[in-house]
């Protein structure tokens, strides 16, 4: 006999049911086992129709009234713990795991009765008592028998929870639970651990690379970092720091990768030394014939105009100081004097070195990446696309924004004709509101 009267289940099913066998009749000699189920004809509208509905159309007595207000107090509790990364799906599977379920009945010490779905464990029990019980839980008694906290409860147990002050919730309690209550009381008591320690993660990174010559953490760094160590994400990666799964002492072999990488890249922008002094002059009096009027670089000690290619290191434009590099096969590369590869060229190849200088007479559209800085609001994104593209009549070719904190930077990449342009328009990005520095990437 299964009695779901005097305790129904918990989404207001009412019920007796048992189990009979049959007489033996014509030619079933054996009989047959039958399930009978018994309840009133309220009980049965609730069966077929759920509780909210029964009670929505004919719900007037006392005991439907306490049956609707139980389910409704468990859905609801399962929306105020709904962990807010969950999709859609998760969220309604976590409802109905919690509401319609088998179920065991255990009791406590002084003896009141606990409802849990069927499968759960002596921690879940902790977690249905209170927070506090089930977060410092190490161990429970059953019968008077000691059992871990995987022990999974049957009909009729009685449970004291043994508990400790310096325990606390751990990842792997997760596989033990089957509570949606317990799932997310262990998820909130893991989170705020988790904060202490990618606030600590983020502390020791910024002060070692203050010690490694890194004044200020920005976003381009720390992207570098997530990618050098394969994490998930910038919390993922402080996260790491803070556990000590990484050590501070690896961010030295980054930045000695980091350098090694970025003295590759300079290497391939310079090759050998030209030894063929005929090379050498045909490289700096080779003039284009049918040569563009929006070729305004003038190169040589003689000014004249000859074939050249921007540098992608530091994306020199009109206006900025500039200086010509001689190389083999790509011709002659033209750099700004502030490239981070100007003091190796200057110093080591000064003898490829040569004069170079805007005439300023004629427009052209050169990329330049600006960082944009600020506190992050709803629309900004939109305002700085306007400004530049509407009132400026500047072409995007490249936008991307990351957010932290209610903080914003981003990097945008426009097509600027000069200087004066370029510092005309980002007089108009700082005075958008929210936005607090606007600088040229060097």
């Amino acid at each position: 006999m299964k009695d779901w009267v005097s305790t129904p289940k918990s989404n207001g099913y009412e019920s007796l049911h048992t189990t009979v066998m049959s007489m033996p009749f014509g030619n079933d000699k054996e009989g047959r086992w039958v399930e009978v189920q018994i309840r009133t004809k309220r009980m049965d509208e609730i069966a077929e129709k759920g509780v909210a509905a029964h009670f929505k159309y004919k719900g007037t007595d006392t005991r439907t009234s306490q049956a609707f207000e139980s389910w409704l107090s468990q859905v609801r509790e399962a929306l105020e713990m709904n962990d807010k990364s969950q999709s859609a799906v998760e969220l309604v599977d976590d409802i109905k795991n919690s509401l319609y379920h088998e179920e065991v009945f255990v009791f406590t010490p002084k003896g009141k009765l606990i409802v849990l779905q069927a499968g759960a464990t002596a921690l879940d029990f902790a977690f249905e008592i209170h927070s506090e019980v089930g977060s410092h839980c190490i161990g429970a008694k059953v019968g008077g028998k000691l059992v871990p906290l995987s022990h999974k409860l049957s009909n009729g147990d009685q449970l004291e929870i043994l508990t400790s002050s310096k325990q606390k919730p751990s990842e792997d309690w997760l596989r033990i639970v089957t509570t949606t209550k317990a799932k997310a009381r262990i998820k909130d008591c893991i989170k705020e651990d988790n904060k202490g320690y990618l606030i600590q993660g983020r502390d020791v990174v910024e002060a070692r690379l203050k010690h490694l010559g890194y004044p200020n953490l920005t976003l381009e760094i720390t992207n570098q970092l997530r990618a050098y160590f394969n994490a998930k994400d910038a919390n993922d990666l402080f996260y790491r720091f803070g556990k000590a799964y990484i050590s501070v002492d690896q961010l030295k072999h980054w930045k000695s990768d980091k350098e090694m990488h970025e003295r590759k890249q300079a290497e391939k922008a310079i090759k050998a030394p030209i030894v063929d002094s005929k090379s050498f002059k045909k490289g700096m009096q080779q003039v284009e014939e049918g040569r563009k009027e929006s070729d305004i670089l003038l190169i040589g000690e003689d000014m004249d105009k000859v074939d050249y290619t921007l540098a992608k290191c530091c994306n020199p434009i009109s206006g900025d100081e500039v200086f010509g590099f001689v190389t083999i096969n790509e011709g002659i590369k033209i750099h700004r004097t502030t490239c981070p590869n100007s003091p190796e060229l200057l110093s080591r190849h000064g003898d490829r070195v040569i004069k170079a200088q805007w005439t300023s007479q004629i427009q052209m559209s050169f990329v330049v990446d600006l960082i944009i800085r600020g506190i992050d609001r709803v629309g900004l994104v939109n305002d700085v696309t306007r400004v530049i593209s509407d009132e400026l009549k500047v072409n995007i070719t490249a936008l991307s924004i990351g957010v932290k904190d209610g903080l914003f930077e981003g990097k945008i990449s426009l097509m600027i004709q000069d200087t004066s342009h370029l510092e005309n328009l980002v007089s108009e990005l700082e005075m958008v509101a929210g936005v607090i520095e606007v600088a040229r990437e060097d």
